[in-house]
This record gives structure tokens, sequence and C-alpha cells, in this order.
């Protein structure tokens, strides 16, 4: 299965995080699909993920993650200097959390939001799930 990594497609910071994690995944570690696609909805399901998490979800072979702790194993997982931001990890969940929730409360507002999900390039394509 791998990393997939599960993103607002709508939103324009998302799309930009998912642009920026591409173009830094040297190993191709991470596969995209954004929640509002069938396959998205799926994996929600399938791991039992509610609607009410609308932003960043990191599905792995050992488990699901989400908010600040799929953003941060994210991090970890481009290595280089980017497996840094994994030292955050050591900040209670609660705090990590709570900043990020906020962050994510007025992402529309500071970045906009798009009418549908973005199109992956064609070079990009092949990272996107169908």
């Amino acid at each position: 299965m791998g990393s997939i990594v599960l993103f607002d497609g709508v939103c324009n910071f998302c799309n930009g995080a998912v642009n920026f994690i591409i173009r830094r995944d040297a190993d191709r570690k991470f596969k995209f699909t954004p929640l509002q696609s069938e396959i998205g909805q799926q994996l929600r399901a399938k791991y039992n993920i509610g609607e009410d998490v609308d932003s960043i979800i990191l599905v792995e072979e050992d488990g699901v993650y989400t908010h600040s702790t799929a953003g941060l194993r994210i991090a970890k997982g481009l290595g280089g200097i980017w497996s840094l931001g994994y030292a955050f990890i050591i900040v209670p969940v609660f705090m990590r959390d709570w900043f990020y929730k906020l962050f994510a409360k007025y992402r529309y507002i500071f970045f906009g939001k798009k009418d549908e999900c973005m199109i992956p390039t064609p070079e990009t394509r092949e990272r996107f799930l169908p």
C-alpha cells in the first residue's frame, strides 16, 4: 500500500502542501487522493475517519494519522532537512493539534478555496490514486 496522503482537494493551502511534498519526495514514497474523491471516501470509511477531519490524513502500513501527527510523519518521510521537523513530536499532541486545528479552521480565509479538486499535471498523475 505505501503511504497515502488524503487532503482537502478544494483548499489552496492543501494543494500547495501536496505540491511541496511531491517536489521533495525523491523516493516517491507518497501517493495522494483528495478527501472528496471516491477513494478518499472509501479510505475514510475503511479506517473510520469521521467527517470532522477535513484536513490532512496519512494512511500508512502501521496506522492512520491525522492533524499535526500526519504532518510530522510526512516531514519525517521526506528525509533530509525536512525530517528535522519530526522533532516536534515531543510536544504533547493536544498542544500540537490545538495550533493545527486553529490554522485549519481559517485556511480558506487565508489561502482561499477552489470550486473543484485540483487536477494533477501529466508529470505527477501517477502519484495520484485513480
